[in-house]
Order: C-alpha cells, then structure tokens, then sequence
C-alpha cells in the first residue's frame, strides 16, 4: 500500500533551506520517492497552517519510513533545523 510523506512548513532562512533541497530531492528519489505536491499555490481554508506544502508518494509505509530514517536523509536534515519551522507525517494512503 502506498505511504506519503506529507510535509507543511515556514521557510526561515531560504538560503540555508535551500542546501537541504539540493541533498534532500536525489535521496528521496534513491528511496523511489516521488514528488506529488512541491510548494505552489494553497490556500488555507480551515484555521492557519504554513506556507508550504509538500507531499511524496512512496511504494509503502516502510519505505517512506526507511528513507526519513536513512543516515543520508537525517544528515540533509542539519539544513533544516535552523532554517525552517515544519510538520512532517508519514501517512499510510488507502487502496
């Protein structure tokens, strides 16, 4: 069954977020992730949320949680913690 990462976030620093998108993106791909939702336009229609949103699809649940946890990924994630305020989920999809 397919699983997604589903990602809202505040971009504080785009410079140094920016260094996370570039290893993040080729790793996510190595875990056969694929990019759904990238950004673009939202709006919010029900309470206040982020400002952006980003939604990958994977083949399962384990291997969207086998990539977040991969030692590639969490070394991407140095760019993140000062750089960016967000929400991540791995979520199950439904048949």
């Amino acid at each position: 069954m397919k699983a997604y990462w589903v990602v809202r976030g505040n971009i504080l620093k785009p410079d140094e977020y920016a260094k996370y998108i570039a290893l993040a993106g080729p790793i996510i791909k190595k875990f056969k992730g694929k990019f759904i939702v990238r950004g673009g336009k939202q709006i919010e229609v029900e309470g206040v949320g982020y400002q952006r949103t980003v939604v990958i699809e994977f083949n399962s649940f384990e291997e969207a949680q086998f990539c977040y946890n991969s030692d590639e990924y969490q070394e991407a994630l140095n760019y993140v913690k000062s750089s960016a305020k967000r929400l991540v989920t791995i979520v199950e999809g439904v048949l």
